[in-house]
């Protein structure tokens, strides 16, 4: 992890996501983190692997497939390929720092317990390099706000860098869907929660036979200010550390009486 600040200069980048080797938001990154540094390595699952949370393959081997200059395909999770490349691809030199998305959508409240791009900057923080996850909020697939990230992620991530980090913990960063000039600033906040809804559709083949698709079942409630839903809906760059440990310590006295 970092002990101090971090000299990008001389930083070996790892990017990674879950949209794919192909998607926007990884060759944006890209583009930014070569502002940052020369020694930029992208290793990015072959197929979007969105909504595959921390989850590793297990049951098949792992392909990988070289795509260019410090530019490698996994076909697995965003966790295979973290593991992949602090483990076999970079072993020359370990990554100083782990990168992953932009992601074409964001990861609020409890979309980061679902997020591939979290979950890859988990596995980074579990193998001791500080990670960022980033991600751009969609209200319109139709337009993405792209030009927000590319505006203001290399700032972030100087600042980041040269910030206090705690051990154990990864930055989730989330852009606001508005124009660059109405950019409220940055907010450091914690993760907010949801209003639970129920979009899942159900749709029937031509066999007569009910399926499905899992939709936006969340509806976004920012009605809690300090939260990473409520910085985002004021326009805000909203930053949250996240912590692996997930004990919740104020349960921990009530079981020991329980259990003595």
């Amino acid at each position: 992890m970092l002990d101090g600040p971090l000299d990008l200069a001389k930083a070996r980048i790892l990017i990674t996501n879950d949209d794919g080797i192909e998607a926007k938001g990884l060759k944006l990154l890209h583009r930014i983190a070569r502002t940052l540094s020369k020694d930029v390595w992208v290793v990015a699952p072959e197929l979007e692997q969105s909504g595959a949370s921390h989850s590793l393959t297990l049951q098949r081997p792992l392909r990988v497939r070289k795509c260019g200059p410090r530019r490698f395909a996994v076909d697995g999770t965003p966790t295979d390929c973290v593991l992949l490349a602090i483990n076999r691809l970079l072993t020359d030199k370990l990554p100083n720092l782990v990168l992953s998305g932009i992601n074409s959508g964001a990861n609020l409240g409890e979309d980061v317990t679902y997020s591939g791009t979290v979950a890859a900057a988990m596995e980074a923080t579990l193998l001791e390099v500080p990670a960022i996850a980033l991600s751009m909020q969609i209200r319109d697939r139709g337009k993405i706000r792209w030009e927000v990230a590319e505006a203001h992620a290399a700032k972030v991530i100087r600042r980041l860098v040269a910030a206090p980090w705690a051990p154990n913990t990864l930055i989730n960063v989330n852009f606001p869907d508005v124009a660059i000039k109405q950019v409220a600033g940055i907010a450091v906040v914690r993760q907010g929660r949801h209003k639970i809804g129920g979009e899942l559709a159900e749709r029937v083949d031509p066999r007569g036979r009910a399926y499905y698709w899992i939709g936006p079942v969340r509806v976004e409630d920012p009605g809690v200010r300090g939260t990473d839903l409520a910085a985002v809906t004021e326009g805000r760059i909203a930053l949250t550390p996240i912590r692996l440990d997930l004990t919740n310590d104020s349960a921990l006295g009530p079981l020991r009486k329980v259990f003595r």
